[in-house]
């Protein structure tokens, strides 16, 4: 790991003008007619809420117990009790993100999702409460990876995740390495292990998976700031009461501890932003 310490750089990049701007864009997506959204959550008694079940930190269904654990299981399930309804989760992905949200499939979207121009132009994001950076995972005996630098090299192999904020980012930035995009069932651990790929690019929560779980995974992080995100809810554009709603619990867990708590117990209190 490097010096440079990614809760800071975070933080100034959050505050920098460009981000600002970006999220002045999200908060300002073009407004459209939708229903009530809220009228309709409390007329039924239910919030539903989208969700990637394979997002290690986030909202992670166990394999073996099929339990989910994560800090937007216990975020949204803290905003269901202040809602006064019950919990229902719908499983998504970020390929599927824009088409569950706006076609109604759930009411907002709570795993961790990236602050993308190409995603505000169709959903409405709260004021972000995570960011992250880009990092590689590779494995320890690998000798084609050793540090960043190896990446970006003729012949390597880079995998990235469809429809994660990783694959238009490396689309853009590899100059002479493939980028190979990776699409359910195969997963970007298994084409890793099987020789397939040399390194897959991911954020700070999903790297912890494999640290957390895997004794041959390497973690390669850039010597400065690759392209740190920040992370948000997302709703459908045209409900601005909806929005407001889940806006203000936004504000809430930050200002009463909620954010810094669930933070803490996942593991993720280096890519929260409190304010």
């Amino acid at each position: 790991m490097s010096a440079w310490n990614p809760l800071s750089v975070v933080r100034a990049i959050v505050r920098s003008p460009a981000a600002a701007l970006l999220a002045a864009f999200a908060l300002a997506a073009p407004a459209a007619h939708a229903g009530p959204v809220l009228d309709r959550i409390r007329a039924s008694g239910e919030l539903r809420v989208c969700i990637w079940p394979d997002y290690y930190g986030i909202t992670f269904r166990n394999p073996k117990t099929q339990q989910l654990a994560g800090i937007d299981i216990d975020l949204s399930a803290q905003f269901a009790r202040q809602l006064g309804v019950r919990l229902s989760y719908v499983d998504s992905s970020f390929v599927n993100l824009i088409n569950d949200v706006t076609t109604d499939r759930c009411d907002i979207a709570m795993f961790a999702v990236g602050v993308l121009p190409q995603r505000a132009e169709r959903l409405r994001f709260t004021s972000p409460y995570l960011a992250s950076d880009i990092y590689g995972v590779t494995t320890r005996s690998s000798r084609v990876i050793r540090q960043w630098a190896d990446i970006d090299q003729p012949g390597v192999r880079v995998a990235v995740q469809a429809g994660t904020f990783m694959e238009p980012v490396m689309r853009e930035r590899l100059k002479q390495a493939t980028m190979v995009v990776i699409r359910p069932p195969q997963t970007r651990e298994a084409e890793l292990e099987a020789g397939r790929v040399d390194v897959f690019m991911t954020d700070y929560p999903y790297s912890r998976r494999l640290l957390d779980n895997a004794d041959w995974a390497r973690l390669v992080t850039a010597p400065a700031p690759f392209h740190v995100l920040p992370y948000a809810y997302a709703v459908k554009p045209g409900d601005e009461e909806w929005f407001r709603e889940a806006e203000a619990f936004v504000t809430r867990i930050k200002a009463d501890g909620t954010l810094a708590a669930a933070a803490a117990r996942h593991g993720l209190r280096e890519i929260m932003l409190n304010r």
